[in-house]
């Protein structure tokens, strides 16, 4: 480009730079010759290797190297076929996008690869009603990094280790397999090396998880019959399925305002997922189809980004959407809920959930705090007393002084409060024994994956308990017969009510499974 402004060098300078030129070497200029063609030999030769983080600027050169370089994507299961999703946000967030994941798996037949329980808000996704999220690729970018720190650190819980899906497995409405077991097939990648070299990694290995973490998160787009990367989120897409015309518009959409406010062309449309990602498809030939979130909730007369709510010409569909909407906790988890309350509270009782201080709530303590009230008011008049109470809150007791709680507390006469803490011996001894049975490593074996899982058995044990005091407490709170006081607005809120909807406390105490 030309510079308008630069300063034009006057005659006497001119003149002295010329005289020093004339009295240079005669082989100055052979020797800058020589030079620049090295410079254009190099570059013309040159190819860039993908890298973690590094955007590739030719597709189809990088599609070919890392085909070759990953050649047993289409050999290594022998034609089965996978689905992988990015979680984010907390718990009854993660657990929802694994209820949609297993119905995607299920309706594109492909075996779901089961993602670990995420730190609480590791990753987060923004917001869909304001069309302010990260892409899928992003996101699963930011997945992949904290599943690697979760290994690391040996804090690594899967989703199965917690939520029982054996029922899905044994009647073939799903297939799934470890995440960390995929990834050492798919990958060649040792993960018990991960596991056992804690954050002292070796270089080598290093740079084979950012090769491996680039591929699936689909830095470098889709490679053939290796990995589809969806790029459809929730601002351009809802996914359905036998349900209407696929392409029409959707009800929701940006409306004239946020669109000019926040510079927004996109335009929501109803896709088939069958008929997208399904036979036929794009997607079809490929080992693996990585999704991004699969996070979604009702929103002014639609759903943000599924809507799925039944299949009329599928009945194994059907019956599947019928169970996936409950999805117990796992044996040990459920039966110690159930212990608790016929066994420490020993009367009908009354479960309070109250979320206090996680973002938009740490502002409505009066309200919330109001329907307790009112709860235990009606209580009073109708019944005998002392009322008894368990107290799911994310407020530590030190901190009640002052508050309901802190009243409540104090009115031994009239009321008994019951709650748990992470250390309390009834909830470590829990987490030993979901420790020790690692539920999500006892999937069906593929080729290679027994030496696979016995690695991870071996080298990937917790260092650190997993934190299940969440759990237990929601099965508490399942089985109290005298109501159930919610925070308006929380998910956890949501889980508790389809536990009560579906009876959890009343049926028996469960075995834990085997596959």
């Amino acid at each position: 480009m030309f510079n308008l402004n630069r300063t034009i060098a006057n005659p006497k300078l001119w003149n002295k730079r010329n005289s020093q030129q004339s009295r240079r070497s005669p082989l100055f200029f052979p020797s800058i010759f020589l030079i620049s063609l090295c410079f254009f030999f190099f570059f013309l030769t040159y190819t860039p290797i993908p890298n973690y983080m590094i955007f590739s600027t030719s597709l189809k050169t990088v599609n070919v190297a890392l085909t070759h370089q990953y050649p047993h994507c289409k050999t290594r299961f022998h034609g089965e076929k996978f689905l992988w999703y990015a979680p984010h946000s907390g718990f009854s967030n993660q657990l929802s996008e694994f209820k949609n994941a297993i119905l995607m798996a299920s309706i594109l037949n492909r075996t779901l690869i089961v993602s670990p329980i995420l730190d609480h808000h590791a990753v987060a996704l923004g917001s869909c009603p304001k069309f302010r999220v990260q892409s899928p690729k992003e996101i699963r970018i930011s997945v992949w990094d904290h599943i690697i720190e979760l290994l690391r650190s040996k804090r690594y819980v899967s989703m199965a280790d917690i939520i029982d899906i054996s029922s899905l497995l044994s009647s073939s409405l799903v297939r799934a397999i470890d995440f960390r077991v995929f990834v050492s097939l798919w990958c060649d990648l040792n993960v018990d090396l991960v596991c056992s070299n804690g954050l002292n990694v070796p270089p080598s290995l290093v740079e084979s998880l950012k090769q491996c973490g680039s591929l699936l998160s689909g830095i470098d787009g889709n490679i053939n019959q290796c990995l589809y990367a969806v790029d459809e989120d929730c601002r351009t897409t809802v996914w359905t399925y036998q349900n209407g015309v696929d392409g029409m518009l959707d009800s929701f959409q940006p409306d004239e305002q946020l669109m000019k406010r926040k510079k927004i062309s996109h335009v929501r449309r109803r896709r088939d997922v069958y008929k997208t990602l399904g036979p036929g498809s794009k997607a079809e030939s490929a080992t693996v189809l990585a999704f991004g979130s699969l996070f979604t909730a009702p929103y002014k007369g639609s759903e943000l980004y599924i809507d799925i709510q039944n299949a009329p010409a599928d009945p194994r569909i059907n019956a599947l959407i019928n169970k996936i909407e409950f999805l117990p906790f796992v044996p040990e988890i459920v039966n110690l809920g159930k212990q608790f309350a016929s066994q420490t509270i020993k009367a009908p009782f009354l479960c309070a959930q109250l979320r206090l201080l996680d973002g938009q709530f740490k502002n409505h303590w009066k309200a919330t705090f109001l329907g307790l009230r009112q709860k235990l008011d009606s209580l009073r008049q109708a019944g005998s007393q002392p009322i008894h109470i368990f107290v799911m809150t994310d407020l530590p007791q030190g901190n009640w002084t002052g508050s309901y709680l802190g009243d409540l507390a104090m009115d031994s006469a009239n009321f008994k409060l019951y709650f748990l803490g992470e250390n309390d011996l009834l909830v470590m001894n829990t987490a030993k024994k979901l420790a020790l049975a690692r539920h999500g490593l006892r999937f069906k074996s593929f080729p290679g994956s027994m030496d696979a899982v016995a690695k991870v058995e071996k080298h990937c044990s917790l260092d650190i308990l997993p934190d299940v005091l969440l759990y237990i407490e929601e099965t508490i709170c399942s089985c109290a017969s005298l109501g159930f006081v919610r925070t308006t607005g929380s998910t956890i809120a949501q889980s508790i009510e389809v536990m009560r909807k579906f009876g959890l406390c009343s049926s028996p105490i469960r075995t834990a499974f085997a596959l």
